[in-house]
């Protein structure tokens, strides 16, 4: 198996409020439509939006993973101010913030909010992991 993620689908309440929710954040959706899913491109990874029924049943789970999953996802910025802007943005669209930013133990400075269908986000600035042009993180060797 190759090391790398491909796709990340996040399973959702209501489709069209949680694609609305990411257009209101800037994210552009992928000119490929199929109908019941959302996709956008996210440098090397796409993200795809799902009902969360239909996902919890094609991978034969139960639907109602509220709460914590143990999951989180990241979106990492080039700088420290840039994290209370995505922050702020978030919230514009309808986010809740569940962790204000503040500077973290590793070094950096980060905050979390969770979308519309209770996925966590963190949004961080680390200064160890600096971002590429096309905004890829570079991982120390």
């Amino acid at each position: 198996m190759e090391q790398r993620i491909s796709l990340i689908t996040l399973g959702v309440n209501d489709l069209a409020k949680s694609t609305a929710f990411f257009e209101r954040l800037g994210w552009r959706r992928s000119v490929k439509q199929v109908q019941g899913v959302s996709f956008f491109q996210c440098g090397g990874v796409a993200i795809s939006l799902y009902p969360r029924l239909k996902l919890a049943a094609d991978a034969g789970a139960p639907p109602d993973g509220r709460g914590f999953s143990g999951v989180t996802l990241a979106y990492n910025t080039r700088s420290k101010q840039d994290v209370d802007a995505v922050l702020a943005e978030a919230t514009s669209a309808g986010a809740t913030i569940v962790k204000p930013a503040q500077e973290a133990f590793w070094g950096g400075y980060s905050g979390y909010f969770r979308d519309l269908d209770g996925h966590f986000w963190e949004v961080a600035w680390n200064p160890g992991f600096p971002l590429d042009d096309a905004g890829a993180v570079t991982l120390p060797e």
